[in-house]
Formats: structure tokens, sequence, C-alpha cells
């Protein structure tokens, strides 16, 4: 499976493909799927292009969605940059009204259990975000595991080297282990995004790729939009799954 991340936590000035308005996201998300995406994560966003966990933002965004690319699993960010302290986080979340079909939590924010179980409440999926092999751990240890929609491995230090951001990456492949019970996605961010990507793809595991992980082509080059970073990661696949 390979998953479309549109926006992340940048701000416009970073790039100028960028989708942060719903409106935008919605353009973009279709391009991706249209590429080959098959799933989309997004981060909601403020008038000032920051993520906010806004209920009347995030139904915006995900009405636009799910009209741009029906069927398409949406996913969002509950990350804890978007609010002040976990309980207001859970607060926020439990206002929201227009829900995506699954979103990330990452297991090595406070109120991470807490947030995973009350999203499950609500009929929302959830993406166990592990950044660390002790994050898999405290993972194994929520009763509720068995019920995460995956577990999405992400080495966040953009700025590893490539071989470095592919040690990391192997190193929480190897603290899941071969049979962790539900789906995995492994993914990086900035200089070793496209390192890890061919690293998901020699392991058989899900992917993503897009503005959120990285601005260039395997190749250096500046990447147009989301879409096209899309096409070039079914490239990378393909090569490799070509090669045995």
């Amino acid at each position: 499976m390979l998953k479309a991340c549109l926006n992340g936590q940048r701000l416009p000035s970073e790039h100028p493909a960028l989708p942060v308005t719903a409106a935008q996201l919605a353009v973009a998300a279709g391009a991706a799927v249209a590429a080959g995406a098959e799933a989309v994560h997004a981060h909601p966003k403020d008038a000032d292009g920051r993520d906010t966990l806004d209920a009347d933002v995030v139904t915006a965004v995900v009405e636009a969605l799910r009209a741009a690319v029906p069927g398409t699993p949406i996913g969002l960010t509950t990350g804890a940059w978007a609010s002040s302290d976990p309980g207001a986080r859970l607060d926020t979340v439990r206002r929201w009204r227009t829900l995506p079909d699954f979103a990330s939590v990452n297991w090595s924010e406070d109120g991470s259990v807490e947030l995973a179980e009350t999203l499950l409440g609500l009929g929302v999926a959830v993406e166990a975000g592990i950044w660390t092999p002790s994050d898999t751990e405290a993972w194994r240890r929520w009763p509720r595991r068995d019920e995460s929609l995956r577990l999405m491995l992400e080495v966040n230090d953009a700025s590893l080297p490539p071989a470095d951001a592919v040690a990391a990456a192997r190193e929480l492949v190897e603290s899941v282990g071969a049979q962790p019970g539900v789906p995995v996605l492994l993914h990086g961010l900035g200089e070793g995004a496209w390192a890890v990507l061919e690293e998901a793809a020699r392991q058989g595991l899900d992917t993503r790729i897009g503005l959120e992980d990285a601005l260039v082509l395997p190749d250096g080059r500046p990447a147009s939009d989301n879409a096209e970073l899309i096409e070039a990661a079914l490239a990378v696949i393909g090569r490799i799954s070509r090669a045995g």
C-alpha cells in the first residue's frame, strides 16, 4: 500500500504546491490518487498554515477529501504540536463531527493511549506511530494493540543521511518483529526519505511519500507536487520488485 502524505507540519513557504486549505488538499488528493496513491494522510491547517485539530477545519478538510477521492481511506494527524496539552487535544478530538477513516497517534506523545482509545470509540481507526524501539515496547503493552489499523514506523530525523536512515529503519522493523499482528508501514523524512522508501519496498512493507516527507525526487530534482512524488515512488517500488 502506498499512501500520499500531502502536507505535514510544513508551512506554505516551504513549497509552492503545498496544499493548505481544504480545497487545495482536495485537488492534491485527487491528483495523488490518480497517480496511484491508495490512501491519503493530511494535516488540517489554520489560516496561517499551521496544524490544527479544530472541529470546523477538520470537517471542511474531511468533506473536501471525501468528495475528491470517494472510496479512498482518509487519515488525519493528531500530532501533539497541534494542541496545547493532552487534555485539550482529547477535548478537541471529541468535538470532531465529520470523522476521518483513520488517524495517526504518535506513541511517544503523552496521552497517546487515551487518545487512541477515544478515536476507536468514535469509530476512527488508529494508525500507531512508532518513532523508536521503546515506542514499540509501549505499544505492545497496550491491551487493544491488535485493534490498530497498522503500525507506522517513522524514521523522523530528517537530517539523517540515507545510510543512517536505513539503519534506523531496520532497527525499527527489528523491534516490531516478524509477526506484529497488524500491517506495517515504513517511511522516512527529509534527506533519508527515498532510501527508507526503498528499504520498505525491499522488505515488502507498506510505505508513503508526499510533500510531508520529501520535497525532492529520487534524483534530487525538486518535486513539482504530491502526484509527481507518488509517480516516482511507484517507479522505485516497481524497479525493486522486478529486481527480486
